[in-house]
């Protein structure tokens, strides 16, 4: 895991500037670059706190026989292709 990262909702936050950035246009192609290699991370690190999230619901919800989280908790279909 990235150490720069604090947490999912800061990750998230960065994530949606790097995209807005990126979409904005008007950066040389190295800023571009690092830009979009820094939004995989960022994008890798918030779907893998999600899991983990589904994981954590999953397991509470069987201690206390409620039903199993619904499939892609949280992930859009884009995201579930991954």
């Amino acid at each position: 895991m990235d150490g720069s990262i604090r947490d999912f909702e800061t990750a998230l936050a960065e994530l949606e500037s790097v995209v807005k950035r990126l979409e904005d246009g008007d950066l040389p192609l190295e800023t571009s670059l690092a830009l979009y290699e820094r939004g995989v991370v960022l994008s890798r690190y918030c779907h893998d706190r999600l899991q983990a999230a589904e994981r954590r619901i999953e397991v509470l919800n069987e201690r206390g026989d409620i039903t199993a989280a619904p499939e892609g908790l949280g992930l859009s279909d884009e995201d579930e292709g991954d």
